[in-house]
């Protein structure tokens, strides 16, 4: 299970890096009720992000950010299968597959405070799917358009950008910012802006206008 602590071990040491202290969403919901010195981190990160409209999303093929799940940091599973495995508890593996492709596990959901369990299948798998907290589409039209090929596929699978959580409120979600969509559960949004707003800090993506507004607006309520 060295890569399992890796992985956690890795998105917390992020978390806490990029949001000062912030509790990070790596094994199950909890609330972020932030202290003032995390807010304050988050809101000086977020002071420093341009403000520009959107670009046209001319261009944008999922394929522009690398092939959908690669194995980026070459340990032998793809990033699917690395972020199941540090999100979900109860986990049962593939035999023969190094304990890489999870068959199954339970997903305290971060968006919505409901315990998932996944089953991996054709008509069950999607019951988890995991969620580009800044989406691809959102990202191509907020200055992706112009990076290299090999940082599009570094952010589409970085693991501070990515989290398991609800299929359908994932659908929902799409490729909106935080102008339009927020997790419906209240007590994760101050976590989930300020990991946002660290994935955009790290990779120079600015936020409109609107955005930045809506972000905060939630910062000032934590």
């Amino acid at each position: 299970m060295r890569v399992r602590a890796f992985m956690a071990g890795l998105a917390t040491m992020a978390m806490l890096a990029g949001c000062g202290g912030l509790e990070a969403q790596s094994s199950g919901p909890k609330t972020s009720k932030a202290d003032s010195a995390s807010v304050s981190d988050a809101r000086k990160k977020l002071a420093k992000l341009s403000v520009k409209g959107r670009a046209p999303k001319t261009g944008f093929d999922r394929d522009e950010f690398g092939s959908a799940w690669s194995d980026v940091d070459h340990n032998g599973c793809d990033t699917r299968n690395d972020i199941l495995k540090r999100d979900l508890d109860n986990e049962k593996f593939k035999s023969g597959t190094h304990d890489c492709i999870v068959l199954s596990g339970t997903l305290k959901d971060p968006y919505s405070g409901k315990t998932i369990d996944f089953k991996r299948g054709q008509d069950t798998s999607t019951a988890v799917q995991i969620d580009h907290l800044i989406p691809l589409s959102d990202a191509w039209q907020k200055g992706a358009q112009q990076w290299s090929a090999t940082k599009r596929k570094e952010f589409a699978n970085d693991p501070l950008n990515l989290m398991a959580v609800d299929g359908p409120l994932n659908g929902q979600k799409s490729d909106s910012d935080a102008a339009t969509w927020l997790p419906p559960r209240k007590a994760y949004r101050c976590t989930y802006i300020a990991r946002q707003i660290d994935v955009k800090a790290k990779y120079e993506v600015w936020v409109t206008s609107a955005e930045k507004d809506a972000m905060k607006t939630i910062l000032d309520g934590c």
